[in-house]
Protein backbone atom coordinates (compact mmCIF):
# COMPACT_ATOMS: atom_id res chain seq x y z
CA UNK A 1 0.00 0.00 0.00
CA UNK A 2 1.66 3.00 -0.59
CA UNK A 3 1.21 6.30 1.93
CA UNK A 4 0.34 9.55 0.50
CA UNK A 5 0.64 13.09 2.23
CA UNK A 6 -2.07 14.70 3.59
CA UNK A 7 -2.65 18.07 5.74
CA UNK A 8 -4.12 17.80 9.06
CA UNK A 9 -7.07 19.61 7.73
CA UNK A 10 -7.76 17.56 4.84
CA UNK A 11 -6.88 14.38 7.35
CA UNK A 12 -9.72 15.81 9.67
CA UNK A 13 -11.99 15.99 6.65
CA UNK A 14 -11.64 12.44 5.68
CA UNK A 15 -12.51 11.33 9.57
CA UNK A 16 -15.43 13.43 9.32
CA UNK A 17 -16.72 12.09 5.99
CA UNK A 18 -16.29 8.56 7.00
CA UNK A 19 -18.47 8.96 10.33
CA UNK A 20 -20.90 11.11 8.62
CA UNK A 21 -21.42 7.97 6.30
CA UNK A 22 -21.25 5.61 9.08
CA UNK A 23 -23.44 7.08 11.52
CA UNK A 24 -25.94 9.23 9.58
CA UNK A 25 -26.19 7.65 6.04
CA UNK A 26 -25.46 3.97 7.01
CA UNK A 27 -28.49 4.07 9.97
CA UNK A 28 -30.62 6.06 7.42
CA UNK A 29 -29.78 3.31 4.40
CA UNK A 30 -30.80 0.39 6.61
CA UNK A 31 -34.29 2.29 7.80
CA UNK A 32 -35.23 2.82 4.23
CA UNK A 33 -34.30 -1.20 3.54
CA UNK A 34 -36.59 -2.23 6.15
CA UNK A 35 -39.16 0.14 5.29
CA UNK A 36 -39.54 -0.91 1.25
CA UNK A 37 -39.26 -4.97 2.90
CA UNK A 38 -42.54 -3.60 4.55
CA UNK A 39 -44.16 -3.40 1.09
CA UNK A 40 -43.86 -7.09 -0.07
CA UNK A 41 -42.44 -9.08 -2.69
CA UNK A 42 -38.81 -7.92 -2.88
CA UNK A 43 -38.24 -9.48 -5.89
CA UNK A 44 -40.40 -6.17 -7.58
CA UNK A 45 -39.95 -3.96 -4.99
CA UNK A 46 -38.02 -1.15 -6.99
CA UNK A 47 -37.78 0.72 -3.40
CA UNK A 48 -36.42 -2.23 -1.94
CA UNK A 49 -33.61 -2.48 -5.00
CA UNK A 50 -32.81 1.15 -4.91
CA UNK A 51 -31.94 1.63 -1.29
CA UNK A 52 -29.98 -2.10 -1.68
CA UNK A 53 -28.05 -0.11 -4.72
CA UNK A 54 -27.42 2.98 -2.37
CA UNK A 55 -26.65 0.84 0.32
CA UNK A 56 -23.35 -1.07 -1.95
CA UNK A 57 -22.79 2.34 -2.89
CA UNK A 58 -22.28 3.73 1.09
CA UNK A 59 -20.19 0.96 1.81
CA UNK A 60 -18.36 1.40 -1.30
CA UNK A 61 -17.61 4.95 -0.14
CA UNK A 62 -16.83 3.94 3.44
CA UNK A 63 -13.97 1.01 2.21
CA UNK A 64 -12.44 3.69 0.13
CA UNK A 65 -12.25 6.24 2.60
CA UNK A 66 -10.93 4.21 5.23
CA UNK A 67 -7.99 3.16 2.99
CA UNK A 68 -7.07 6.21 2.04
CA UNK A 69 -7.40 6.94 5.49
CA UNK A 70 -5.24 3.98 6.80
CA UNK A 71 -2.42 5.03 3.69
CA UNK A 72 -2.43 8.79 4.71
CA UNK A 73 0.98 10.48 6.26
CA UNK A 74 -0.52 13.46 7.85
CA UNK A 75 1.95 16.56 7.63
CA UNK A 76 1.48 19.50 9.63
CA UNK A 77 2.22 22.03 7.49
CA UNK A 78 2.68 24.84 10.46
CA UNK A 79 6.39 22.96 11.41
CA UNK A 80 7.27 23.35 7.51
CA UNK A 81 10.01 25.76 6.50
CA UNK A 82 12.59 26.45 3.67
CA UNK A 83 12.81 28.30 0.55
CA UNK A 84 11.72 25.39 -1.82
CA UNK A 85 7.65 24.73 -2.75
CA UNK A 86 6.87 21.55 -1.74
CA UNK A 87 3.54 19.47 -0.39
CA UNK A 88 1.87 22.23 1.53
CA UNK A 89 3.38 25.46 0.55
CA UNK A 90 1.10 27.78 -0.06
CA UNK A 91 2.37 29.80 -3.30
CA UNK A 92 2.13 33.40 -5.14
CA UNK A 93 2.65 33.22 -8.78
CA UNK A 94 2.37 35.93 -11.65
CA UNK A 95 1.38 34.98 -15.02
CA UNK A 96 4.28 36.28 -17.23
CA UNK A 97 2.16 36.85 -20.27
CA UNK A 98 -0.87 39.31 -18.46
CA UNK A 99 0.47 40.14 -15.19
CA UNK A 100 -1.96 38.82 -13.49
CA UNK A 101 -1.21 37.05 -9.72
CA UNK A 102 -2.76 33.34 -8.74
CA UNK A 103 -2.31 32.19 -5.33
CA UNK A 104 -2.10 27.88 -4.63
CA UNK A 105 -1.75 25.62 -1.93
CA UNK A 106 -0.37 21.97 -2.44
CA UNK A 107 -2.50 19.27 -0.86
CA UNK A 108 -3.65 16.46 -1.34
CA UNK A 109 -6.01 14.82 -4.70
CA UNK A 110 -8.65 14.36 -1.78
CA UNK A 111 -8.32 18.27 -1.07
CA UNK A 112 -7.78 19.67 -4.18
CA UNK A 113 -10.34 21.85 -4.68
CA UNK A 114 -9.32 24.71 -7.97
CA UNK A 115 -11.93 27.22 -6.21
CA UNK A 116 -10.55 27.16 -2.70
CA UNK A 117 -6.94 27.56 -3.98
CA UNK A 118 -6.29 24.12 -3.46
CA UNK A 119 -4.34 22.45 -6.45
CA UNK A 120 -3.83 18.28 -6.19
CA UNK A 121 0.15 17.60 -5.46
CA UNK A 122 -0.08 15.21 -8.48
CA UNK A 123 -1.59 17.86 -10.97
CA UNK A 124 0.80 19.41 -13.43
CA UNK A 125 1.11 22.75 -12.12
CA UNK A 126 2.29 21.37 -8.61
CA UNK A 127 4.74 18.86 -10.17
CA UNK A 128 6.18 22.00 -12.20
CA UNK A 129 6.64 23.87 -9.06
CA UNK A 130 8.02 21.43 -6.54
CA UNK A 131 11.51 22.47 -5.74
CA UNK A 132 10.98 25.47 -7.47
CA UNK A 133 12.48 28.95 -5.13
CA UNK A 134 11.30 32.61 -5.21
CA UNK A 135 11.96 34.30 -8.62
CA UNK A 136 12.64 30.87 -10.10
CA UNK A 137 10.26 31.32 -13.67
CA UNK A 138 8.09 27.92 -14.62
CA UNK A 139 6.43 26.72 -17.37
CA UNK A 140 3.40 24.72 -17.38
CA UNK A 141 1.47 23.21 -20.10
CA UNK A 142 -2.50 23.26 -19.54
CA UNK A 143 -5.23 22.62 -21.26
CA UNK A 144 -5.28 26.09 -22.58
CA UNK A 145 -1.61 25.96 -23.62
CA UNK A 146 1.47 26.93 -21.98
CA UNK A 147 1.61 29.57 -19.08
CA UNK A 148 4.89 31.18 -17.81
CA UNK A 149 4.77 32.03 -14.37
CA UNK A 150 7.32 33.57 -11.88
CA UNK A 151 6.92 32.26 -7.69
CA UNK A 152 6.50 35.84 -5.94
CA UNK A 153 6.34 33.54 -2.40
CA UNK A 154 6.25 31.12 -0.77
CA UNK A 155 4.67 30.57 2.97
CA UNK A 156 3.41 27.21 5.46
CA UNK A 157 0.38 28.39 6.52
Amino acid sequence: MEKFQITKEGHQKLRSEIEKLKNIERPKIIAQIASARELGDLRENAEYHSAKDRQGFIEGQIADLEDKLNRSQVVDVSKLSGNKIKFGSTVTLENLDNSKKVKYKIVSDFEANIEDGLISSMSPVARALIDKEVGDEVEIKTPGGLINYEILKIEFI
